[in-house]
């Protein structure tokens, strides 16, 4: 796979708001992130559909799918940032046109069922793109500092990461020690588990699986991980980064449940390959920002994650 690498973003250049998934329920929202980046010095453009509804969606499918390409195309345009996650985002897959982004490679930030997208774009075009924070759900009071320095470093910087710094009170805990290196695949679980069996998904193969969700029961998130068990894709990954998964619990005493804890160590306790688990990334608000597609190491057994490369040029 020949990797892209998008250029950085510098103070001065145009930011692109779009919705390929759902619209955010509180409009101001949009307008206070946009103040946001206007304070920061950088220029925005509003997708032309922004805004729109069709049912739990950010407008039809066309129109979702012209502001992503007219963002790519539109020369002026260096950084697309998805507004927020929701709904809808795999439906645009088999539309969209992967020659455009290729020859327009630019910075694409979202998470969430953002990572359809993500995950496509990786395997069609090899665009490194970055699980990080969105305009109308984190670029809006209060931001995070945490979240905001390390997007920013990011983005905006061509020289190596190098060893992830985390907040004094976090601390990214082993479930199987061991070190691994590869290139950074995932996201949200459940938009993964959809494209398993599809062309969208990027092969496994000596890959670092990054997972994450919100609002699963163990149950769910149990039948999520035995798809891909039986789809080999543990067999096939050198390391997995368990990032957070919010509200995945039953609070239901009345009902008998696994913990989530003891289905991840049903699926990784005894895999044989480096497994962290409480990496911060996924639905909290002190998110780490990660590159999709970038080579990264994990030393497990000390609980420290390394990107080995510079993500932008």
């Amino acid at each position: 796979m020949r990797i892209l690498k998008p250029k950085r973003i510098q103070k001065g250049d145009v930011i692109g708001l779009i919705s390929p998934a759902s619209t955010p329920e509180d409009f101001s929202k949009i307008e206070k992130s946009v103040k946001y980046f206007e304070k920061n010095s950088y220029k925005v453009e509003v997708g032309k559909n922004v805004g729109q509804y069709y049912g739990y969606l950010a407008g039809t499918d066309d129109e979702r799918l012209s502001d992503l390409h007219s963002m790519f195309a539109n020369k002026n345009v260096k950084a697309i940032f998805c507004l927020r996650g929701g709904f809808g985002s795999p439906r645009l897959l088999d539309k969209i046109n992967y020659k455009l982004i290729q020859k327009n490679p630019k910075i694409f930030v979202g998470y969430s069922d953002i990572t359809a997208l993500q995950m496509a774009f990786l395997e069609r075009t090899g665009l490194i793109t970055f699980g990080g924070p969105m305009p109308a759900v984190d670029f809006i009071d209060p931001i995070s500092a945490f979240t905001e320095e390390m997007f920013w470093n990011l983005v905006t910087s061509n020289k190596k990461i190098g060893k992830v710094k985390l907040a004094d009170e976090m601390k990214i805990r082993t479930l199987s020690k061991g070190i691994a290196a590869g290139r950074l695949v995932g996201g949200n679980l459940s938009l993964l588990n959809s494209l398993i069996g599809t062309s969208f998904l990027p092969s496994m193969k000596d890959k670092i699986l990054l997972l994450e969700d919100i609002g699963e029961m163990p149950y769910k998130i149990d039948r999520m991980l035995n798809h891909f068990r039986l789809a080999k894709i543990f067999q096939q990954i050198k390391s997995v980064l368990l990032g957070r998964f919010a509200e995945c619990y039953e609070n239901d005493p009345a009902k008998r449940s696994l913990t989530l804890g003891e289905v991840m160590d049903h699926y990784f306790g005894h895999l044989n390959k480096p497994v962290v688990y409480n990496f911060p990334h996924g639905h909290i608000a002190d998110k780490l920002t990660v590159p999709f597609g970038a080579m990264i190491r994990i030393n497990a057994t000390k609980g420290c994650v390394d990107f080995t490369e510079n993500v932008v040029s």
